[in-house]
């Protein structure tokens, strides 16, 4: 018994009835919108199917993005609402900038219908109902669009093959290039580690005078003493 009060009772605080004015928190009144369009779109759709009635629902939100509902097609409904008597009745009649206003609306209307349905065929949609022409034409397209993805496609690969080949021989002189300085530094190097002949021809002859009978040296530093002068009495 308890638990069930305690349920009625939360029930009673859940369905607490709230003060209907404008939200101030933005976060707030977005989901509060959000919920609440969802919740008006899914009631206009129970009533269409379970009353078989035709409705037609537009909403904008606070930034001015619409939302809509038909439950057939939202121009036919206008349309109907339009050409109810009592709105013909009660309509003074529309100026001619009006008319055509009215008239591009539906042209405009009616073209993007026959667009949608084009697209659809093209993805091979709702084709039961084109007869054996019409199926026919619509290979042709189908073939023709193919034909040129396939050559745009066959353009952009030839351009992609030529752009790598281009890369290709740009990285091939660069490498032949660091090859040539490679091998120029390594070149450099072998000189400096080659002994100087200079200096082995000097040590050369260093030592062959060093090895000579030191007794001709004698002699001949005496023989340029004896050149000199006289001292004087």
């Amino acid at each position: 018994m308890k638990v069930e009060l305690k349920f009625f009772y939360l029930m009673k605080m859940t369905r607490k009835k709230i003060q209907i004015k404008k939200i101030d928190n933005t976060a707030a009144r977005q989901v509060t919108f959000s919920k609440r369009r969802r919740g008006l779109f899914k009631k206009a759709y129970e009533l269409s199917t379970l009353c078989d009635a035709e409705i037609a629902l537009m909403v904008f939100s606070a930034t001015g993005k619409l939302f809509e509902y038909s439950s057939s097609s939202m121009g036919q409904v206008i349309g109907r609402r339009n050409m109810h008597p009592m709105n013909i009745n009660t309509l003074c009649q529309p100026s001619l900038e009006q008319q055509l206003d009215d008239g591009v609306y539906a042209m405009l209307i009616k073209e993007i219908a026959e667009k949608n349905c084009e697209l659809r065929h093209m993805r091979g949609e709702d084709l039961q109902g084109l007869t054996f022409e019409e199926l026919q034409k619509l290979e042709k397209s189908v073939e023709g669009s193919l034909r040129r993805i396939v050559e745009e496609k066959g353009e952009k690969g030839i351009k992609e093959i030529n752009a790598l080949k281009t890369k290709g021989e740009q990285l091939a002189e660069e490498n032949q290039r660091l090859k040539q300085h490679v091998m120029n530094l390594s070149a450099g190097q072998r000189r400096l580690l080659e002994p100087d002949k200079s200096s082995d021809s000097l040590g050369t002859n260093i030592s062959s005078m060093s090895s000579a009978d030191p007794r001709q040296d004698y002699d001949s530093s005496c023989a340029f003493l004896k050149l000199g002068l006289p001292f004087p009495d």
